[in-house]
């Protein structure tokens, strides 16, 4: 292990706690909002908004505007790590926690086409644009406000708190949509019950806002701040020193979230659920929406433990193993949707849950350690973005127009193999860098360079 000559003071253990706590309870909050409006544009958007365009097209529509939020992430990457890096961590996870709570109120207050007409569906997009600008800027402040708090040995762990967000906020989006299909079923659920879990939003926004206010900023950003070394303009720097990592790291992520969203994205649940007089599968929805729940809470076990394994066994070896276990749970995934009923639908998610949360976990620390401190939060949002783009941003979209193409489940499945072959390819070519610093002295010191030449391109 290389050693810096000056460390920041270490973070208590109580103090570390506050930061998990704030970490997780924010990014939660986030991904609730984030899914709540994936799920609700698989089941009644594309009908409440979308009509006009007839039977096809509206869902295609209602499902591209899921995606839509991803072109927008890297606008919220390039102003949270520009002012991450320059500000501190803390008052992005701030900021970015407000912005999604109010685009996800107003959703949830939003009128229809049947009332408003055209600027319904233009007040949707703006709102979820507002999303996907949030929750491109959320993440990257989240991970280095665990990962550079964590004691030494512990960053893998650490890093998994803001990674179990994801899940979490998928298992509550599902067990409130859950919930509500129940006590207002049918039609009840187009007219009112689909507008209360976005409205439910602004409760958990003043709790996180509360919690994330009280956390003190991370020790390597007040090194920085002390040593006034702040860049004038992180994100440039990031791409002309270091954009083969960040191409590296998009792929990475990339591979993980396209997959994902055939949960996250809500396009299983949409498709089992949907009456079959709308193309779905026309299962009973509540029971869906609860096979999704569990796989929601599988996903987070694996996410969970995989932070230690990776602490252990390093981030590569680990992730290597962890795309093979995702690709032995693409494979048979629509066999089990498409198997008659919730039950197959439960066993298909699960299954490919595991693999999503070995995946994913690991990733948060492994973007940390393979940027300099002083351009860490613009390097690692950036990334995360440009994945999202690439990955998940229209990948329910495509499974649809692959599945009308073709009229088979296979063509999707062999889309997300070659998505998941993706992050395999760039867990091959990337360092593990586990063992290096993250302070400011060691980026000083000369010695980063030489643990992350941007020559990793040239062992393809």
């Amino acid at each position: 292990m290389v050693n810096s000559p000056h460390s920041p003071t270490p973070t208590s253990a109580r103090e570390r706690r506050k930061v998990v706590a704030a970490s997780i309870v924010g990014t939660t909050i986030e991904w609730y909002d984030f899914f709540i409006y994936a799920f609700a544009a698989n089941l009644v958007l594309a009908k409440l908004f979308f009509e006009p365009a007839g039977p096809q097209m509206m869902q295609i529509l209602s499902l591209i505007t899921i995606g839509l939020s991803f072109l927008f992430r890297p606008l919220g990457a390039f102003l949270a790590g520009h002012f991450g890096d320059k500000l501190g961590r803390r008052p992005m996870l701030v900021i970015t926690l407000l912005l999604m709570g109010i685009a996800t109120v107003g959703i949830g207050l939003l009128p229809t086409y049947d009332t408003i007409g055209y600027a319904a569906p233009a007040l949707l997009i703006f709102l979820r644009i507002l999303q996907g600008i949030s929750a491109g800027g959320e993440w990257g402040g989240a991970v280095l406000m665990t990962v550079e708090h964590a004691p030494k040995g512990k960053r893998g762990f650490y890093g998994i708190f803001p990674q179990l967000g994801v899940p979490l906020g998928m298992l509550l989006a599902s067990g409130v949509l859950a919930f509500m299909r129940v006590i207002a079923p049918g039609e009840a659920f187009e007219q009112w019950g689909w507008r209360v879990p976005f409205l439910i939003s602004v409760v958990l926004i003043v709790a996180g806002f509360i919690i994330r206010r009280t956390v003190d900023e991370s020790p390597v950003f007040s090194e920085i701040k002390e040593s006034k070394q702040q860049g004038s303009a992180p994100i440039v720097q990031v791409f002309k020193r270091h954009t083969p990592l960040v191409i590296l790291c998009a792929l990475l992520f990339a591979g993980n979230n396209g997959v994902g969203y055939m949960l996250t994205g809500g396009y299983v649940q949409g498709l089992a659920s949907r009456p079959t007089t709308e193309g779905g599968l026309g299962y009973d929805p509540v029971q869906v929406q609860l096979a999704v729940l569990t796989a929601a809470l599988v996903w987070g076990i694996f996410t969970f433990f995989s932070g230690p394994l990776s602490d252990r066994f390093g981030r590569k070896k680990l992730m290597t193993f962890a795309w093979l276990i995702q690709a032995i749970g693409v494979i048979p995934l629509f066999q089990f949707v498409m198997g008659g009923d919730a039950f197959h639908v439960l066993l298909g998610t699960c299954l490919l849950a595991v693999g999503l949360g070995l995946t994913y976990g690991p990733a948060a620390v492994w973007f940390a350690e393979s940027f300099p401190a002083s351009l860490r939060y613009s390097g690692i949002s950036i990334s995360y973005a440009l994945g999202g783009v690439i990955g998940g941003a229209f990948a329910p979209t495509i499974a649809q127009v692959l599945l009308q193409t073709y009229e088979t489940t296979w063509a999707i499945t062999v889309y997300l193999m070659f998505i998941t072959f993706i992050g395999l390819f760039a867990t091959t070519i990337l360092r593990d860098r586990s063992n290096i610093p993250l302070d400011i002295e060691f980026e000083n010191s000369g010695q980063w360079e030489n643990w992350t030449s941007e020559k990793d391109f040239a062992r393809v």
